[in-house]
């Protein structure tokens, strides 16, 4: 049986992740190499490997949108979309999966979900474990 343990990597300075941003890094984790992207939203971190449940695209480079909601009336009868700035999204590239930010899964298809990685901050510094 083989077990393997995580280490964990500085990836930059906390500045280089604002609120409502990302940063995406490449580590050397010895015996590969592991794509992540960091962001921060409600002034926490959230970290997932970079790849789409769905294809495998990069999904943590795509645009980050806050989610669009449709807003109904007393009966039930669409007034339009709005967006809500309470819930941001990251969309993938390749075919435009969504993924909640704070929990890295799909709005629609919650069996579709990122890989989190441990993310965390101190001193300045933001680390991953992987």
């Amino acid at each position: 049986m083989t077990t393997t343990t995580a280490r964990s990597f500085d990836v930059g300075a906390s500045d280089e992740v604002p609120e409502r941003g990302r940063l995406v890094v490449a580590i050397d984790a010895g015996a590969r190499t592991v794509t992540v992207g960091v962001f921060r939203f409600g002034g926490r971190l959230y970290a997932y490997e970079n790849v789409c449940a769905h294809q495998g695209g990069p999904a943590c480079q795509g645009r980050i949108v806050s989610r669009v909601r449709e807003r109904l009336d007393a009966a039930q009868r669409s007034l339009g979309t709005v967006f809500d700035e309470d819930t941001m999204h990251i969309v993938c590239p390749w075919h435009g999966f969504e993924y909640d930010v704070t929990t890295g899964r799909h709005p629609g298809r919650p069996d579709f979900a990122l890989r989190a990685v441990t993310v965390d901050e101190e001193d300045g510094r933001v680390r991953v474990s992987v």
